[in-house]
């Protein structure tokens, strides 16, 4: 039986762990296509291996976000192997935490060029390939701090801001056309970086990754006349409305 998603080629950056994993198997389970994009190949084997066996495609394409060439190679690539594209989920992410006074340039810069300038440049080389689709999906994963701010997270949080900002900009170019923008701000997900960053959540009350990766499902794969533009992930334990 066909999946939702036969036929489909999606992008996943940040595919190696994580809600990228996760994103990555939840869309190879609807039959779809996955590029799977990260820095660290042998754990990109095993997200691949993951989307084999839920039933989807993987190619695996090491790229560096950080690195402009590395981007433009991974939507070529895409391009060559394929020949088109119908969804780009934009979920890299790396945090950094320290007052502000003591945040360096180059932490700043680093947060900046993997949350922000990298999906901005995806989008971009890869909107020629969305647009040729029948309907396309840009999803852009940015954070509870892309609509508020915690202490020690300035440098993350601007870049998560413009991420939002970003996202809001293109969705309304795009307006009309085949091409559809979402933007997913969730709360504590169980993955590595949180882990790292809030050592105060309870492992047990942090979102799965794969509750995340059912949300981006929905979204690729429902087509009508309402849209969801943006979604805010809370844990059930933390205050409604991100209060």
């Amino acid at each position: 039986m066909a999946g939702r998603l036969t036929d489909r080629i999606a992008i996943v950056t940040g595919a190696s762990r994580g809600i990228g994993r996760a994103v990555g198997v939840a869309l190879g389970s609807e039959g779809a296509t996955v590029v799977l994009s990260g820095r660290v190949e042998a754990e990109l084997v095993q997200t691949a291996s993951l989307v084999r066996e839920a039933g989807g495609r993987a190619e695996v394409i090491p790229a560096e976000l950080a690195d402009e060439r590395a981007i433009k190679d991974l939507v070529a690539k895409t391009s060559e192997r394929f020949g088109r594209l119908d969804i780009l989920v934009n979920n890299a992410g790396i945090t950094h935490s320290a007052p502000l006074e003591q945040t360096r340039t180059e932490d700043l810069d680093r947060c900046w060029a993997v949350n922000a300038r990298a999906p901005f440049l995806l989008c971009r080389e890869a909107l020629p390939l969305l647009r040729q689709a029948e309907r396309a999906t840009i999803v852009n994963i940015s954070s509870v701090v892309g609509v508020k701010g915690y202490p020690l997270q300035s440098a993350y949080t601007a870049s998560k801001h413009a991420l939002r900002g970003m996202s809001i900009a293109l969705a309304e170019e795009l307006r009309g056309s085949n091409v559809r923008v979402h933007v997913l701000c969730p709360g504590g997900v169980d993955t590595e970086m949180v882990s790292r960053v809030r050592p105060d959540i309870d492992k047990g009350d942090l979102i799965g990754p794969g509750e995340i990766a059912e949300l981006v499902l929905y979204l690729v794969t429902h087509r009508g006349n309402a849209v969801v533009d943006e979604l805010h992930i809370r844990r059930a334990t933390a205050s409604p409305w991100f209060g």
